[in-house]
């Protein structure tokens, strides 16, 4: 055995292991260039968000606080509220410091409310709030500018000082005082502003849409004299809404061979207004050279004209295999898709929600996304891209967020993917998605256990409309409350939708104990949505009566703490509640059974302490009998007046003279 090596013959293996070194190091070696690693650019900024959204103060009140939260591109977040440029859209209304504390100025005398824009940017990138002023010597009240009262969609005003349960029960004192003659069925809910300059005289109007593709804006106060006719009245259906000569309403049974809304389809999605900008925003169908168009349009609201940057039509194609899927591409249907869900107006962008007529296929659950000031399509959601239906309608609730961005929608019957988690296809399930700088993406998301039964017996969780509660005491500080047409109250955690984030319970589950707290078949089921006021909701189901449900701790009673005595056949309906601060509530719902025959709708009220007393009723008066039915109406009460929609006119309920 040779034991002696030469020197080279010994080194040559150290030297081959610090050249391999080096070159997984990344280190220059022996006759090699020095490698130069670029570090990823940092992330970009895609999305402010300023909160809170929407607040309401007087204009004597200390400076309220708004923060601008940045969303980047690599999903992560950082507050930026002391490092954005803060500016206000009218510093005579309001102002703001670089540290976004904003100073509402006093009121001129008479004004009662004005709004302002305060709006945070970096760069190009802004997020907006509108803030309600209201004076401090009037009612308070801000108007009602979108679905169901705000963006938690409560139905309640805090700030009717002039129907009292007292005056709305007393025999004689309260009932019809007009109505207003429209050219087709009134789905979408009458919306309010007060103080607006029309033709050179300020009113207080309300904005009726209806499924003629029209807007209508009528003094809330009056049809007599020069208030007899529209203040204005705007046709979407005409060239200067941008539609084409010829252009009509969708003929339901011709068109859709659906007999859910008829005789045409127009505006069924309730508007919502940015009264900051007298902007109001609306989504129309129509039907044009045999093509279905859906577009969104921005109505100056004091003259009906379009403004920029409407109209735009909505379309947009995404990925998916699923139902009318073209090689792997899913495009949005006009003709299979109506936008039902109440407009969303959150952050400077514009949310609408789509489901189908009736369950004609093909169809998916598609929510859009557009930025405000320029209708750019910022990014587009679709529940079932690999399967079918999962549609959102939610009997024209409105789509629900809250102040830090979050937007809450549910879903009707449709596929639901089973075998992943996260879940592809969400049909039957409460979303939570925020639009925050990656997309539209679902964080998180609430399936029920039998949502297979739900789906194949077309019993949808989808039928009813979400409702953010106010911040709650006890173990959940925000929660939201929702119930299908199964009659089941799910109360949902809004910062974890589940326990163990299981999403759904696959084995062997005969509730969802997942979620904060379900009340199992307590109502009637509900193709409306509740309403909350003073730790209360309010339920009113199909086959039941008018209940109230306390709250306590974040806890929902069990059991009614009132019930009515006045039972609903389909399609239930939606509270609305008018109270001052937490007294003298009063609960509105109009009952629209008689639809299918053309008869009348009829208002109820009943004392929100107890519901079991009735307060009103139209159908006990001749005189006050309203228009016909229409399904899933929705009152509006502002200034001492009840507004309701019907087929055929909108009636204005009010103190007799």
């Amino acid at each position: 055995m040779h034991l002696e090596r030469s020197a080279a013959s010994i080194l040559a293996p150290v030297v081959f292991s610090s050249l391999l070194l080096a070159s997984l190091l990344g280190l220059p070696g022996c006759g090699s260039s020095p490698v130069v690693t670029t570090p990823p650019p940092p992330p970009a900024l895609v999305t402010l968000v300023v909160s809170p959204q929407y607040p309401v103060v007087a204009d004597n009140a200390a400076a309220q606080p708004f923060t601008a939260i940045g969303h980047y591109s690599d999903a992560s977040s950082k507050d930026l509220t002391a490092s954005v440029t803060w500016t206000s859209s009218n510093s005579s209304l309001a102002t703001v410091s670089s540290s976004g504390s904003v100073v509402p100025q006093a009121l001129a005398g008479g004004q009662n409310a004005a709004f302002v824009s305060i709006q945070a940017a970096s760069g190009g990138i802004k997020g907006v709030s509108i803030l309600g002023i209201t004076n401090h010597t009037g009612s308070g009240f801000a108007g009602v500018i979108t679905q169901h009262n705000d963006i938690s969609r409560t139905g309640q005003n805090v700030n009717e000082t002039i129907l009292t349960p007292a005056l709305v029960g007393a025999p004689g004192a309260f009932g019809k005082l007009f109505a207003q003659q429209v050219d087709g069925y009134i789905y979408a809910q009458p919306l309010y502003v007060q103080g607006i300059t029309i033709n050179g005289a300020v009113h207080n109007v309300v904005y009726v849409a209806t499924e003629g593709d029209s807007v209508y804006a009528f003094d809330a106060d009056s049809n007599s004299g020069a208030n007899a006719n529209p203040l204005w009245h705007a046709s979407l259906i005409d060239t200067a809404h941008g539609a084409k000569v010829g252009a009509t309403t969708v003929d339901s049974l011709g068109d859709t061979t659906c007999a859910d809304l008829v005789p045409q389809i127009g505006i069924t999605g309730t508007p919502t207004i940015d009264p900051s900008t007298n902007t109001m925003y609306v989504e129309a169908s129509s039907k044009e050279n045999d093509n279905f168009v859906h577009r969104l349009h921005a109505l100056d609201i004091t003259t009906g004209a379009e403004k920029s940057p409407g109209p735009i039509a909505v379309t947009a194609t995404v990925s998916g295999s699923g139902d009318g899927s073209s090689a792997g591409q899913l495009a949005f249907d006009g003709l299979h898709h109506m936008e039902r869900p109440g407009l969303l107006l959150l952050n400077g962008v514009v949310y609408l929600g789509y489901a189908s007529h009736c369950d004609a296929y093909p169809y998916h659950g598609w929510l859009f996304a557009y930025d405000a000031s320029t209708f750019k399509l910022i990014n587009t959601y679709v529940t079932t891209p690999n399967g079918g239906l999962g549609g959102f309608w939610m009997s024209g609730s409105g789509i629900a967020a809250d102040s830090s961005g979050n937007i809450f929608l549910v879903s009707g019957n449709g596929d639901f993917d089973t075998t992943s988690t996260p879940a592809t296809e969400l049909g039957d399930s409460i979303l939570k998605l925020s639009l925050n700088g990656t997309g539209l993406p679902v964080t998180d998301y609430f399936t029920p256990y039998d949502q297979d039964n739900l789906d194949t017996g077309d019993v949808d969780l989808g039928s009813g409309g979400i409702l953010l509660l106010p911040d709650q005491s006890g173990p959940a500080t925000h929660l939201l409350v929702e119930a299908g047409k199964e009659g089941t109250i799910y109360l949902v955690n809004r910062d974890q939708f589940t326990a163990g984030n299981s999403h759904y319970c696959r084995n062997n589950c005969t509730n969802d104990p997942e979620v904060f707290e379900e009340l199992q078949y307590e109502i009637g089921g509900l193709w409306s949505m509740p309403s909350y006021w003073n730790s209360t909701l309010y339920f009113w189901g199909i086959g039941d009566v008018l209940n109230a449900f306390s709250l306590n701790n974040g806890q929902m009673g069990s059991v009614p703490s009132s019930s009515g005595a006045v039972e609903l056949t389909f399609p239930s309906a939606t509270p609305s509640i008018s109270a001052n601060g937490t007294s003298n509530g009063i609960v509105w719902a109009v009952d629209a059974t008689a639809y299918l025959t053309s008869g009348p709708a009829v208002l109820h009220a009943f004392d929100a302490s107890n519901v079991a007393n009735e307060l009103y009723s139209s159908a006990a008066v001749p005189a006050d009998q309203a228009g016909g039915s229409t399904k899933f109406a929705v009152p509006t009460i502002a200034n001492g007046k009840v507004y309701v929609g019907t087929a055929t006119e909108l009636d204005v309920y009010g103190p007799l003279p």
